[in-house]
């Protein structure tokens, strides 16, 4: 599913504040999702209308706070030694149970649940990821 069958309408022309914020938090051109979620905060704005003004700007989203993408190589599991983290019990089941039938799992859902577990975000999206469960949609409208 592509970003545009996400994130519904589009607002090609950000506000001057929503434009200043990613701007102030991009680096070499790419926006963190960590800081596309800051400046969501500082905006007031959804983290999608955040996403939807990133590509207005053609700002890259980088550095995924599951891991999935923006880092060298494939996955950011292995930079930040994610993949050597013990995994809690009940973090895989609670992420299959999110999942249910689709085999799919929100990435709101996933956030939710490494609170719950006060594990990194990025280790509730490695076990989801060796589990084989596809986590959509993105909140930035990513993916």
């Amino acid at each position: 599913m592509s970003r545009q069958e996400t994130a519904g309408p589009r607002n090609d022309q950000p506000s001057s504040a929503i434009k200043r914020a990613l701007q102030d938090r991009t680096v070499d051109g790419r926006l963190p999702c960590a800081a596309a979620h800051a400046a969501a905060i500082v905006t007031g704005s959804p983290p999608l209308s955040i996403g939807q003004a990133a590509e207005a700007l053609a700002l890259r989203i980088s550095r995924c706070q599951l891991g999935f993408f923006g880092y060298p190589g494939k996955q950011g599991f292995h930079e930040i030694g994610v993949a050597e983290l013990e995994v809690p019990d009940g973090l895989a089941g609670a992420i299959r149970e999110a999942a249910g039938e689709t085999g799919t799992a929100s990435c709101a859902a996933l956030w939710q649940i490494a609170a719950q577990f006060g594990i990194p975000r990025m280790l509730a999206g490695y076990v989801a990821d060796q589990g084989g469960i596809r986590v959509a949609p993105c909140q930035l409208g990513v993916f």
